[in-house]
């Protein structure tokens, strides 16, 4: 039987997604938790790998399980005994065609800037920090340029595995809220360090170091040394992904009591 889950975390509690020597991890944890409720060894696959200190509002993975429990039991039993830091938030069977990594045509990111001049307390790991002054329109200005399919050599971290840095970019939107400024990002598929990257070249134009159209210039580029600072994890959110092949997986509702969810684009 298989199964998929949603997963939300917070990224400072974990060395990042992967399974690895360094602990706590995400996988580890939730694999863990996870056996614990089907008295077997569980293997999980996610939707997309996040770094340390990246959160995740619905991470989506799957497994494979003989034991038969109910949605519920899954939910309640696994977040019993898993990492305070993370919490399943429902448990769907699927059918033997679902793959959390490869059957997700979407994955969304959202990058938050506390932009003011005084540090953040409540918001710390939570939230990047610019003491500066952000001009959030140039910012989304700038951003249109990476609408579309392009190389992104240039937001390309250094060890990236990925096989192509060629990407699709289906919507970038940047909106400011009080002192909040806010990166939205959606795209097929992203290289390592490839939003962090973008966040920090938008940074440079929203300060006005850089003018609006250094992001397209950037891009035809193709030369990673010429785009700056790697903004930090902190404020890096992974949202969602997207399914069109299974619309009954609850990737984008709120949760609140069974049967009671209400949907909406967190």
């Amino acid at each position: 039987m298989r199964l998929a889950a949603g997963v939300e975390y917070d990224g400072t509690r974990f060395f990042g997604w992967q399974r690895q020597r360094q602990s706590p991890t995400v996988q580890a944890s939730v694999e863990a938790a996870l056996a614990r409720v089907a008295d077997h060894p569980v293997t999980v696959h996610c939707a997309g790998r996040t770094d340390t200190g990246v959160h995740a509002r619905c991470q989506v993975i799957h497994f494979e399980t003989e034991a038969e429990r109910s949605e519920r039991s899954w939910v309640l039993g696994a977040n019993t005994v898993l990492h305070e830091g993370a919490t399943l938030l429902w448990v769907r069977q699927v059918d033997d065609r679902f793959h959390a990594r490869f059957s997700a045509t979407r994955r969304r990111y959202r990058y938050r800037i506390l932009n003011r001049w005084v540090r953040p307390a409540i918001e710390l790991g939570r939230m990047s920090w610019i003491r500066h002054p952000l001009d959030a329109g140039r910012m989304h200005e700038a951003a249109q340029a990476l609408l579309g399919e392009h190389d992104f050599s240039s937001f390309r971290a250094r060890g990236c595995q990925a096989k192509s840095p060629v990407r699709t970019v289906h919507s970038v939107a940047v909106s400011r809220s009080g002192c909040e400024v806010r990166i939205d990002i959606e795209a097929n598929a992203f290289v390592y360090h490839m939003v962090r990257n973008i966040a920090g070249a938008l940074i440079a134009v929203g300060d006005d170091r850089r003018p609006i159209s250094w992001i397209e210039s950037l891009l035809e580029a193709r030369d990673r040394t010429q785009a700056g600072i790697t903004a930090p994890a902190d404020g890096l959110t992974f949202m969602y992904p997207t399914y069109p092949d299974f619309p009954e997986l609850p990737i984008r509702e709120e949760v609140g009591f069974p049967g009671e969810e209400t949907v909406a684009d967190r």
